[in-house]
């Protein structure tokens, strides 16, 4: 490293692990809540041989793995990372994120296929059913909303949670309103309707989920940051001469990190010193960037063409 210095900057647990922890035990009740409706919604669906009902258990798959994610953030942000692992299993959720994104992906397309084929050949759907079980899952909709409604406000994680609660209380409004439509006038049509309605709430979700999840295994810039925006800050710093190997990405969601080569006047260095500096371009990125891990190491004039020559 000869002159440079390697410094790392660390801010506690990411708000996963911090605010979201006060609402992990609403967290669970909501998402034993939602699993059962889907349950329920799924023999409800096939005695009532109603679409929407199976479409909507589909959508609460999605909220499950939202309100799952958001507890399984919650308890990797609060593990340690230790020598082998050093961010610790952070990425964990990443990879659980993908492979229900593959599932409910292929789950949303079966839903819009049988949705199509229904109105080639309409089925048999028993509205006074389909109704029963669509209220019974606004109602169990309701109790989650009240149980978290406190906590989006206080943490993203939550919000999300609680957003994905709010789309399967509209899927159960939706599936009400198709049944009502065909006990009181015959027309089956309307259940493959409103199984497309609630396949097309489903797809866009996943995929946008997928974009995102995609991004992070790529060690993509974090959303939101820009990178040359960043080294234009950073060169805007008094004595900093060059930036190079500047990177950014991040490790799970609300975990973004940067690290970068700063080339420093050696007049600089030597009237305020590296700490301050560093301090310096700490306090450039925190006030302008959400980014909260940095590390950068402070080079000398000339450091970059000495490290080159040691390579060759």
């Amino acid at each position: 490293m000869g002159a440079g210095h390697d410094h790392g900057h660390t801010h506690g647990a990411p708000a996963t692990g911090t605010a979201a922890n006060a609402y992990k035990g609403r967290l669970r009740v909501a998402l034993g809540i939602t699993i059962t409706v889907m349950v329920a919604q799924i023999v409800g669906g096939i005695m009532a041989d109603s679409l929407a009902l199976i479409a909507d258990a589909t959508h609460m798959a999605t909220d499950a793995l939202g309100l799952g994610m958001a507890l399984l953030a919650i308890h990797f942000a609060n593990r340690p990372p230790t020598e082998s692992r050093t961010f610790g299993y952070a990425r964990a959720e990443i990879l659980a994120a993908l492979a229900n994104c593959l599932l409910l992906l292929g789950v949303g397309g079966y839903v819009l296929y049988e949705a199509i084929e229904r109105f080639i050949t309409p089925a048999d759907t028993q509205g006074g059913l389909a109704i029963f079980f669509g209220a019974f899952g606004l109602v169990a909709n309701m109790i989650s909303l009240s149980l978290l409604m406190r906590g989006q406000k206080d943490s993203l994680n939550v919000r999300g949670a609680f957003l994905e609660v709010v789309a399967d209380t509209l899927g159960s409004v939706t599936v009400i309103v198709s049944a009502t439509v065909i006990m009181l006038t015959g027309w089956q049509a309307a259940d493959p309707i409103a199984s497309l309605v609630i396949g097309v709430m489903i797809v866009p979700r996943t995929v946008k989920l997928l974009k995102e999840t995609l991004n992070v295994l790529l060690e993509s810039a974090p959303e939101g940051v820009d990178m040359a925006e960043v080294r234009a800050h950073i060169l805007a710093l008094p004595g900093v001469e060059e930036v190079h190997d500047l990177h950014a990405w991040t490790i799970t969601s609300g975990m973004p990190v940067l690290s970068a080569h700063v080339v420093v006047g050696s007049d600089t260095l030597d009237s305020i010193g590296h700490e301050k500096m560093l301090h310096e371009l700490q306090g450039c990125l925190g006030d302008h960037f959400d980014v909260e891990h940095c590390t950068f190491q402070l080079e000398p004039s000339g450091h970059a063409e000495h490290e080159a020559k040691l390579c060759h």
